[in-house]
């Protein structure tokens, strides 16, 4: 019993210590179409997507992380 929590313990130490990823980061402004409203940001490998409220449901915009170009986006209609 005793060396299974002296196991748990190193373990978690040993897992908690080491050290995390960088995290992503987001440019200083992102362009939106005037009048949208972001309510989502999420990353992927080399681009972000932002989710946009548009009148009539969301509009999601996925962006190039190197220049902020928009190279897709996905129109979702209002329920």
């Amino acid at each position: 019993m005793i060396l299974a929590v002296i196991t748990v313990v190193g373990l978690l130490v040993i897992r908690l210590s080491a050290t995390a990823p960088a995290r992503p980061t987001l440019p200083d402004e992102i362009e939106v179409p005037a009048g949208e409203v972001i309510s989502a940001v999420t990353f992927g490998q080399g681009w972000y997507a932002v989710v946009t409220m548009l009148e009539d449901g969301d509009q999601v915009l996925r962006l190039h992380r190197a220049d902020g170009t928009t190279f897709d986006e996905v129109l979702i209609p209002a329920d």
